[in-house]
């Protein structure tokens, strides 16, 4: 059975990882059996969650997970799609994950210190006091040097933001009034977009980013149909 490693869920979301979100997202989709190790990052693969472990073999990085369950399991999710299809899914992806999750990111480490404490609490609150705190200043760290090496953390909080709010318009466009991204069927696109959509209007961190995505109806429909479908047992009754 696949073993995923990832974050303790909190939050009401599958998790406060975009990319944790993601792998298990993307392995109830293809009803992939697994059992889930809650745990940090401190001596996974690569330093970074989700990892998982397969017939002795410790796969990192969501992109490589995905590209190894389906070269294993097959490819259920996307073997219907047209090439053509298939790109524009791989643009969106990147779009998700190499901008809009860094502008998530943003929100979290380094725009606000209420959103930080909210971050660490759910992060490091497992952790005694004096490791925990030693571990959210060397984290934070980082990630706020990662954030900066990418190029978002260069400029100003509204330049930030406003680059967020058009990623967030391509993605309500394209996502229009169709169930899924790429139609009446998901895709491993949305493995990736559910990732990162959820942990944008579902999470308690707040910015002008979650505020703008709020305003779209289709995202935030589709994030509580994501939830509903793979996930229901997050599912608070109405």
């Amino acid at each position: 059975m696949i073993t995923l490693h990832q974050f303790a869920r909190t939050w009401d979301i599958p998790n406060l990882s975009h990319f944790c979100t993601k792998i298990e997202t993307y392995l109830r989709m293809t009803q992939l059996p697994y059992q889930i190790v809650e745990t940090l990052p401190l001596k996974a693969p690569r330093g970074k969650l989700p990892y998982i472990e397969d017939n002795g073999k410790k796969i990192a990085d969501s992109r490589l997970i995905i590209r190894y369950l389906k070269a294993t399991y097959g490819d259920p999710l996307d073997d219907h799609l047209s090439l053509e299809e298939k790109a524009t899914a791989k643009a969106f992806q990147r779009l998700l994950e190499e901008h809009l999750f860094w502008v998530t990111m943003f929100a979290r480490w380094g725009y606000t210190e209420q959103n930080w404490q909210v971050n660490k609490r759910a992060i490091f609150g497992v952790l005694p006091p004096v490791i925990r705190d030693m571990a959210a200043w060397v984290y934070r760290k980082r990630i706020n040097s990662q954030i900066r090496g990418h190029g978002i953390g260069r400029h100003t909080q509204e330049e930030v933001f406003e680059l967020g709010k058009e990623d967030i318009d391509a993605l309500a466009n394209f996502l229009g009034d169709k169930a899924y991204f790429m139609g009446d069927k998901p895709t491993s696109l949305d493995a990736s977009a559910f990732g990162i959509l959820v942990n944008t209007v579902n999470s308690p961190i707040e910015s002008p980013a979650k505020d703008y995505a709020l305003t779209k109806t289709n995202i935030t429909e589709y994030c509580t149909r994501m939830l509903s479908e793979f996930f229901p047992e997050l599912t608070k009754p109405t």
